[in-house]
């Protein structure tokens, strides 16, 4: 997400940084870069001009004029400015009240409101540890309700059943009732969806909400929408009282202008980023690490936490300790690096993530990466154990065979072949005394280890 934009300020904030005086010309030639960038990204218009004049008052201001190195002052209120936009902080969910805390989601048709359903009850069980019910009012499109209850199965999620031929409003003061007898902490429900926005489902959707009283509304919205979706916020929030905004395909949206126009369009926090179709990839949306990652900062607390919610601990701890005491690292253990980075979303998701790596996301297919991957992974497999534990046994012939195993030409086994051993050495100088010192100066900047695997 943000390539667009964050490609475009890279080169703005470049030329920024050699600025050793600004003047008023250069800021406006800076800022019409920035302007532009920002229409490219999607941005709505009033809030292009909003946040340009807010920029162009400050720039032109004190702090920057009397400042040592005036490029780097404006490039820190470009990035004050663009954490304002997006609303400061992250804004969490709202769940002090009486169980069950009531959840309602709205959005169009095809936001993807279901799967989000399913990822907000996911992230309350494994991170809040709530206990979580869910049902679904659409009663317009059946296979909202049957993908509900696969997804409720799927999570270990109790599931309120609900059926076409019901009322909405029913249907949810029931929900409610069983959530209550089962003690239930959370109850998320799923609303209908429309292909456009019509007088019939708002009124729909206005007394489900009269019935509820939930703690939070929460509009779903296609961040690929781009200017629709802050048109399909803004018509929403003025239907109902919403509390907070899920940006969803996230993922697939290069430019990124939803989530610099839905907040400043609705006045609504952005409480959450879908980043993939799984029902894990839910995030929370931190402004001021969304910022950092658009001007080419990185992110390094959401890789932190990444890490530690979907890196296996017992395995990484185990790794750890046997390099520590000096023992043979093996191509059982390179796989296990290659799926603990898939693990994390690939290549991609980390150098999005990465402090000084803008453009990088551009020059590596991320897709082809992932495939990549699989690939090495099949070469490993076709490995005896034997092979696994002792790589130079393999010669020519078990070479052919371990292609012909795994698919692949035996060009790609020598290529894996050439990278694990580029690994082992540094695995070896982790071993030895300075450890993680020599680790990283052996690594020479390269992402992964022994450069990338394609």
């Amino acid at each position: 997400m943000f390539e667009t934009i964050s490609e475009r300020l890279g080169r703005v904030i470049k030329d920024l940084r050699g600025q050793g005086r600004l003047t008023e010309e250069n800021i406006s030639t800076a800022l019409r870069e920035v302007r532009m960038a920002l229409l490219e990204a999607d941005v709505a218009l009033p809030v292009v001009r909003e946040f340009i004049e807010h920029i162009r008052v400050r720039a032109l201001g004190q702090e920057v004029m009397s400042s040592l190195t005036p490029g780097q002052a404006v490039i820190k209120i470009v990035n004050q400015e663009m954490v304002s936009l997006m609303g400061e902080s992250n804004s969490e969910l709202n769940l002090k009240t009486q169980p069950p805390a009531i959840i309602l989601v709205a959005g169009l048709q095809g936001a993807g409101k279901t799967t989000t359903v399913a990822k907000l009850a996911r992230y309350l069980k494994e991170n809040l540890n709530k206990k979580v019910a869910v049902v679904s009012c659409d009663i317009y499109r059946p296979a909202a309700i049957d993908q509900l209850k696969t997804l409720a199965n799927e999570i270990d999620v109790e599931f309120l059943a609900s059926t076409v031929n019901q009322d909405p409003v029913l249907i949810v003061n029931s929900a409610v009732e069983t959530a209550r007898r089962h003690f239930s902490d959370v109850l998320i429900v799923d609303s209908a969806g429309r292909l456009h926005i019509d007088n019939v489902m708002m009124q729909e959707i206005r007394r489900v909400h009269a019935a509820l009283q939930p703690v939070e509304t929460l509009f779903i919205v296609d961040s690929m929408m781009g200017q629709d979706a802050v048109n399909a916020a803004r018509s929403f929030n003025d239907a109902l009282p919403l509390t907070g905004v899920v940006l969803t395909k996230t993922d697939g949206d290069a430019r990124g202008g939803a989530a610099l126009s839905v907040r400043q369009v609705t006045g609504k926090p952005i409480k959450f980023m879908g980043t993939g179709e799984k029902t894990s990839a839910l995030t929370p949306f931190h402004p001021d690490r969304i910022a950092s990652r658009i001007l080419g900062m990185g992110d390094v607390l959401s890789l932190i936490e990444e890490v530690e919610q979907k890196a296996d601990k017992e395995k990484a701890q185990k790794f750890a300790k046997k390099l520590q005491q000096g023992k043979r690292f093996t191509l059982d253990d390179f796989q296990e690096q290659l799926q603990q980075m898939r693990n994390m979303g690939g290549i991609g998701n980390l150098l999005d993530k990465l402090p000084g790596m803008p453009g990088m996301q551009q020059k590596v297919d991320a897709e082809k990466g992932n495939r990549e991957f699989i690939k090495l992974e099949a070469i490993i497999h076709s490995m005896t154990p034997q092979e696994r534990r002792k790589p130079d046994v393999i010669n020519g012939s078990r070479k052919k065979r371990i292609a012909t195993g795994s698919g692949t030409q035996i060009q790609d086994v020598n290529r894996l072949l050439k990278q694990f051993t580029q690994m082992q050495k540094m695995m070896k100088k982790f071993s030895r005394k300075g450890g993680m010192q020599n680790f990283m100066r052996g690594m020479g900047g390269k992402m992964p280890p022994g450069g990338m695997p394609f």
